[in-house]
């Protein structure tokens, strides 16, 4: 219900517009109504899930840069770009078809928890839609909650007046930054690191060229065909990605 209830407030506008054409088409079909059963659940009717599916999917793009691992891959990859030198290679395409794979292999265990425990009772109608919603949204938030930092955590709580007594019970409107702001900084620690033996190469050659009075010629390409050398002895992708993918405490191991 955390959920749906944005997402309702979000298609209000298209249901505005859409309730007429409907009672238009088909008059007495009640298409956009929320029933309630006896012990209290609410469940939505079909015209309401697609919408609220349709809108999800428009979504998509903003959810999995802000509810997965694919910020920090992302980042750290750009900023290992730009620690080689290599201007544009490998191209923005390859960066980001990587880390979209690599966030699918991370994210393997918790999906699959969300398919097991959400997506494939929902489709044998064993539960409703808002408790399927409801069920697939706690894999995702344990794992935000365990790449959060809480120093994080505690800031944005703070500034949205939240009192938080159970880890557990943390709502997304306060899991989210807190869990995109600690990506930023975990990736920039990586970079950090990554930066450094490249600076090193660089600083060695410009003072070699330094000393041999070579002031006009760019340090730049003479230390590139350097660090992809040293890049490729040290297998450097390999250590990178796996890097990466051992960053994350994923629930069920990756």
């Amino acid at each position: 219900m955390k959920i749906v209830k944005p997402l309702l407030v979000i298609i209000t506008p298209v249901l505005f517009f859409a309730l007429p054409v409907a009672a238009w088409a088909e008059p007495g079909i009640p298409a956009f109504t929320v029933e309630t059963d006896a012990e209290g659940n609410q469940d939505y009717s079909l015209t309401i899930q697609i919408l609220l599916l349709m809108t999800g999917l428009t979504l998509l793009p903003a959810a999995l840069i802000a509810t997965t691992s694919f910020l920090r891959i992302v980042i750290v990859l750009a900023l290992l770009r730009q620690a080689l030198g290599t201007q544009q290679t490998p191209s923005n395409q390859v960066l980001v078809g990587l880390a979209l794979f690599l966030t699918l292999f991370i994210m393997a265990p918790v999906l699959e928890k969300i398919y097991d425990s959400a997506v494939s009772p929902y489709m044998e109608e064993q539960i409703k839609f808002a408790e399927a919603v409801e069920i697939a949204s706690k894999p995702m938030h344990q794992f935000m909650l365990q790449q959060t930092r809480e120093d994080d955590l505690g800031m944005f709580a703070e500034m949205a007046d939240v009192t938080l007594q159970d880890p557990q019970s943390v709502p997304f409107k306060v899991l989210i930054p807190a869990f995109m702001t600690s990506e930023l900084k975990t990736a920039f620690q990586i970079g950090f690191m990554l930066f450094i033996p490249f600076l090193i190469i660089d600083l060695v050659i410009a003072s070699l060229l330094m000393s041999m009075g070579m002031m006009m010629l760019s340090p730049m390409i003479i230390s590139l065909p350097f660090k992809l050398m040293l890049f490729v002895l040290i297998d450097g992708w390999a250590l990178v990605v796996g890097t990466l993918a051992n960053s994350f405490v994923v629930p069920g191991g990756i």
